[in-house]
């Protein structure tokens, strides 16, 4: 919580988030398949120490590890019922760490399900279920939210109504894209100027992309497009008040290698600061990392772009 809230602070220039969650835990010694999310209530302290390694190496906000704790993904874990202790747990450790000083933002990810017609999920269903996340969050004492690896306009749309039914406070919301030749979409066939302008016409705070099929160099690509998309938003904007779009980028460290079977992010600290160096000089003001990123690659992005 810094001295400005975390909508302000947005506005204010270069703000870097933390890089992966999931990848820290496994260097930790956590096996895949754990459910991570729970983690914030068996072990409180493994998820401590992962913020306060980002926050040492120049993160200016944290990402709750709740990316997958909707009632829906965790039911796949059998955890359906321990939404909300999840959720606050996972928030009050990210505060604890954060202090007064730096920032939390409740990680939203998504279900996982397919909402009708596609598959059985109703959207009252959906809404009702990140509301839930979005209040255990809240209750943990979270700065904003941050809604991330989206692939569906709906799902991104219902995520986003939902935590303005139970709060005010900001909101980020990111999709995830693969590159297709000359093209970037997402899974769902989404393209970015259709999400950039559907997350607009909600009013987030600020719109980016995370985690996708992408290398640095088309990680750059993308940052350019989103510019370009919102730049061309902005024009169609009419009212004074408007303020510019914010953008973020939370990328891979490159794309992952096979090796015994899994999955290998070889993208050193110094390569991934210079790709993110050029994202930010494309003209995105929020930057952090995704998959196989780690504290060592944020705190050079840090160096790089606060030198």
């Amino acid at each position: 919580m810094g001295s400005v809230s975390l909508k302000d602070r947005l506005k204010q220039g270069l703000f870097l988030l933390d890089g992966a969650m999931g990848t820290e835990l496994i260097a930790r010694g956590i096996q895949p398949g754990t459910c991570n999310d729970y983690l914030n209530v068996e072990s409180p302290d493994l998820v401590f120490d992962i913020h306060c390694a980002y926050l040492r190496a120049g993160s200016d906000a944290v990402l709750t590890n709740t990316f997958g704790a909707n009632k829906y993904a965790l039911a796949r874990h059998g955890l359906a019922e321990n939404v909300e202790k999840i959720n606050k747990a996972g928030a009050q450790i990210a505060r604890r760490a954060a202090g007064e000083q730096k920032y939390v933002l409740g990680d939203i990810g998504p279900s996982g399900n397919f909402l009708q017609p596609l598959g059985d999920l109703q959207p009252k269903q959906l809404r009702a279920a990140y509301a839930e996340q979005a209040n255990g969050l809240l209750a943990g004492g979270v700065d904003g939210f941050i809604i991330e690896t989206m692939t569906a306009l709906d799902e991104a749309e219902i995520a986003i109504e939902a935590i303005r039914s139970v709060s005010q406070l900001a909101v980020l919301v990111s999709f995830s894209f693969n590159h297709t030749g000359s093209d970037f979409k997402t899974m769902m066939g989404v393209d970015v100027e259709s999400a950039i302008s559907k997350a607009v016409s909600l009013e987030v705070d600020a719109v980016g992309f995370n985690c996708g099929t992408a290398s640095l160099d088309a990680y750059i690509k993308l940052a350019h497009r989103y510019v370009s998309a919102t730049e061309a938003l902005e024009k169609q904007r009419v009212t004074s008040h408007e303020s510019r779009i914010a953008i973020f980028a939370e990328p891979n460290a490159g794309k992952p290698e096979l090796t015994d079977n899994k999955p290998v992010y070889k993208v050193s600290p110094d390569d991934f600061a210079a790709a993110a160096e050029k994202i930010h000089s494309a003209g995105v003001s929020i930057i952090g990392g995704c998959c196989g990123t780690g504290p060592k690659h944020i705190a050079a992005v840090s160096k790089k772009l606060r030198k």
